[in-house]
């Protein structure tokens, strides 16, 4: 083993106790315990106070001041209405230790509830991985584009769509086969981003693939790929997340026996 080796995984190591504990996270992604998606009609949902119904691309949150729901710190005593952005992170609700966050994927509204006492939080001992390995370290090049595209892909969720920005492409050669992928971002000089299937998808990693952020890309275009620090996306811990499927073409033809590997 080689020090170069040695420092690999010593700094992995030290990004993979920094990934889970992000995981651990009270409101985090093991906390989800519901998604229920909103209509015009004000509805009560799972056990959470008041009524919440989708009107006019926000939601309106009716309840007294006696239920402790509050929205940036501010009870809510009546009805208070919320906007979240399509594609976003959503408005968060506070309801006691839980928090709802109020989501909206294209046109749908929708409620997830985050709570600390989870069942996938509290038996949570850590994300399965691949074990490292210096060779599935490689130098790429990214390939702007004249400008970010908005492109359109699936959803985990039947019907329901996402339209993340795609800045490029990246080429590089991995198991002696050369690969390009659709990058995506919010603009050229930005993180990079890329989300892909491979011969592992489905069975010893997530189906819906995984994705590897690579930072900056230098001004020459070459960017470090270290496929050691795919991570899964959150549909493989929860069923209450609303995940993108890859973009369409964004295979890498060789099995990726890297990162992190299905959830148990």
């Amino acid at each position: 083993m080689t020090a170069g080796t040695v420092d690999l995984a010593q700094e992995w190591r030290a990004w993979h106790a920094e990934r889970e504990d992000t995981l651990r996270e009270p409101h985090g992604w093991l906390s989800l315990t519901g998604l229920h998606w909103l209509d015009g009609e004000p509805r009560a949902y799972q056990d959470l106070p008041g009524t919440w119904r989708a009107s006019e691309g926000g939601a309106e949150i009716t309840a007294t001041a006696a239920h402790g729901v509050s929205v940036d710190g501010v009870a809510v005593d009546g009805t208070t209405r919320v906007e979240p952005v399509d594609g976003k992170p959503g408005v968060l609700v506070a309801v006691g230790d839980r928090r709802v966050e109020v989501i909206r994927r294209e046109e749908h509204l929708a409620l997830r509830v985050r709570d600390p006492e989870a069942a996938t939080r509290q038996r949570f001992t850590g994300v399965p991985a691949f074990p490292v390995d210096e060779r599935w370290v490689v130098t790429g090049r990214f390939e702007p584009w004249d400008a970010p595209r908005r492109i359109d892909v699936e959803t985990v969720v039947d019907g329901l769509g996402f339209h993340p920005t795609a800045v490029g492409t990246v080429r590089f050669t991995v198991g002696g086969e050369e690969q390009e992928l659709v990058a995506l971002g919010e603009g050229s000089g930005d993180e990079l981003r890329l989300h892909f299937r491979d011969g592992t998808s489905g069975t010893s990693t997530y189906g819906g693939g995984r994705i590897l952020r690579l930072g900056a890309a230098d001004a020459d275009g070459s960017v470090r790929i270290d496929l050691n620090r795919t991570i899964n996306l959150p549909c493989s811990f929860t069923a209450y997340a609303t995940c993108p499927l890859p973009p369409a073409g964004n295979v890498v033809t060789v099995p990726v026996e890297a990162g992190e590997k299905t959830p148990v």
